[in-house]
């Protein structure tokens, strides 16, 4: 790489930009239209006009959907702060492409594609339906030294543009952000502490299910770490907070959120990794938020925490902390329904309806 990736980055953050306030302001205009009382369709309007404006165009097709999943090890998982062992990082990667787990069985009922990307999985496999984008074997501990260099984190986040880049080349108009990677509800928890100044307290859940002592080790482990690197006042950047505390999976997430507003495709969140890695990506450059779509409410404590920073509100609770992008597979068929209800759905004037009587009722919405 002759360029400075730093350098790189900024190039590509330049070139990005926000939404287009006029094509979201026509489409408002269009739905008053629509036979409907006016905001009668809640949450799908919104969709439809936040999408018209990533597109500048009124109407839109998802067509084809990937759900791009990082996967990735965290050497803080050898001071006993995830109940499942690190060979079930790899071990789940496989699984994915073969539509085995929550998610990807899921995404393959509603013709979804998914992409399985090493980008740090520290175990071997033997897959050659995994993307190998491998930039080191797992993480250092948190604990004791940084987890990567900020050369890895420039190359992870630049990976996650590429897969973005890729996805555009291939014609996918939707992208979901997932991760597959054990200890990284404890490395999402560190890089959002360090990002807002919360404590480990604050922002801390039990990712896959942690007995109370080892719910209290996680967030010993996380609050030492803080300290270690000197991260307790929420003071420090991005690049550096993933450097010191983070996962090739989060920095690699940050860039693909980075690279779908680069091109110009809505990105839905997951859970709250995904969130954090999103969160990371606006802190970089803020014109990507106008490009990101929630998904569900996690049950992990510090989603909102994220979901406020972003002012975003996740469409749906229902219980969900699995990750991997599950919670992209059911976004994608709301976006969905948004979308047939704008190409679809008839106006007061086609369907022969005179909507006069609306007019008080349209003043008091607007």
């Amino acid at each position: 790489m002759n360029e400075k990736p730093d350098l790189m980055l900024n190039g590509i953050l330049n070139r990005i930009k926000a939404a287009d306030a006029e094509a979201m302001a026509e489409a408002g205009r269009y739905l008053d239209k629509l036979a409907k009382p006016p905001g009668s369709l809640g949450k799908l309007e919104e969709i439809a006009c936040r999408y018209a404006g990533i597109t500048g165009k009124l109407h839109n097709d998802p067509g084809k959907k990937r759900i791009i999943v990082l996967c990735a090890d965290n050497g803080v998982t050898a001071e006993g702060v995830s109940s499942a062992p690190v060979s079930v990082t790899a071990a789940q990667a496989v699984n994915m492409t073969g539509y085995l787990t929550g998610m990807s069985s899921m995404a393959r009922a509603f013709g979804q594609e998914i992409q399985v990307v090493d980008v740090g999985i520290a175990t071997e496999y033997k897959c050659d339906k995994i993307i190998n984008r491998n930039i080191r074997k797992g993480t250092g501990n948190i604990l004791y030294e940084k987890a990567m260099t900020e050369q890895e984190v420039y190359d992870a986040i630049l990976t996650g543009i590429s897969l973005a880049d890729r996805a555009s080349a291939d014609d996918v108009r939707l992208i979901g952000v997932g991760e597959m990677g054990i200890g990284n509800t404890t490395t999402s928890s560190a890089v959002l502490a360090a990002l807002t100044g919360k404590s480990a307290e604050e922002v801390t859940g039990r990712g896959g299910g942690l007995t109370d002592k080892a719910f209290e080790l996680k967030k010993s482990v996380i609050d030492r770490a803080l300290r270690f690197h000197k991260l307790e006042d929420g003071s420090g950047n991005v690049t550096e907070i993933l450097s010191c505390v983070g996962g090739l999976d989060i920095a690699s997430m940050c860039g693909v959120f980075i690279g779908a507003a680069l091109n110009r495709i809505p990105a839905v969140i997951d859970g709250f990794i995904s969130i954090v890695a999103a969160l990371c990506a606006v802190r970089i450059c803020p014109a990507v938020r106008d490009y990101l779509f929630p998904s569900h409410l996690s049950e992990e404590k510090g989603y909102l925490i994220a979901a406020k920073a972003l002012d975003l509100d996740p469409w749906l609770s229902l219980d969900m902390r699995l990750g991997e992008g599950s919670g992209c597979v059911i976004a994608f068929c709301i976006i969905e329904a948004a979308c047939a209800m704008m190409n679809g759905m008839g106006s007061f004037e086609t369907n022969g309806i005179d909507d006069g009587y609306l007019e008080e009722i349209r003043k008091s919405v607007n």
